[in-house]
């Protein structure tokens, strides 16, 4: 159970950098940065990301990955409990390179998957299982692997609890009428 809370909280900025987004979208006076990151830009007569990958969506993301490692160190700092299940030490590292690395990371992840849908004719917005739910996973981890190194048995745990629980955070966002799907 300890490994689940350590893989969980290591990777909280990657997946609320992968969440703030759809947040973002719903926030009226965000409306005016809905620019698509891809400049309307085709690649092989196909748009390359579509318009649901904004700047908006870059900077809150990434925004929200810095502040929760933000958060994260001042916990660390204050709890010996967090200091004891924590897979990164706070003490060592620079909480707005690991927030930027794990958002960005996740949010890259993100743009690829959505690179290949568009390639593939796949809609926006349509499920493409399991790319969905593993874009944000690997993104985040090739991107945090560079700072900081988990081993084999770790990353495995993480892919597996952060993959579970995509889809019960997409339900949980249709429920609160972030998501146009349950799924």
């Amino acid at each position: 159970m300890i490994l689940i809370v350590s893989v969980l909280w290591f990777f909280l900025p990657a997946g609320l950098g992968n969440l703030a987004p759809i947040i973002a979208a719903k926030i009226p006076v965000l409306k005016k940065y809905s620019h698509p990151i891809d400049g309307l830009q085709k690649f092989r007569g196909k748009r390359i990301l579509g318009d649901h990958k904004t700047v908006r969506g870059l900077i809150a993301g990434v925004c929200a990955g810095i502040i929760t490692a933000y958060i994260q160190m001042i916990l660390y700092n204050q709890f010996q409990f967090i200091r004891n299940f924590s897979l990164v030490d706070y003490g060592t590292i620079n909480p707005l390179f690991w927030g930027f690395l794990s958002s960005f990371g996740a949010l890259f992840g993100d743009g690829v998957k959505s690179f290949f849908k568009r390639q593939l004719n796949i809609p926006s917005g349509k499920s493409w299982f399991p790319f969905d739910q593993i874009d944000y996973i690997l993104g985040g981890i090739l991107f945090t692997s560079f700072y900081v190194q988990l081993s084999l048995k770790l990353y495995i745990i993480l892919f597996i609890v952060w993959f579970f629980l995509h889809p019960l955070s997409t339900f949980i966002g249709w429920l609160l009428r972030l998501k146009d799907d349950p799924i």
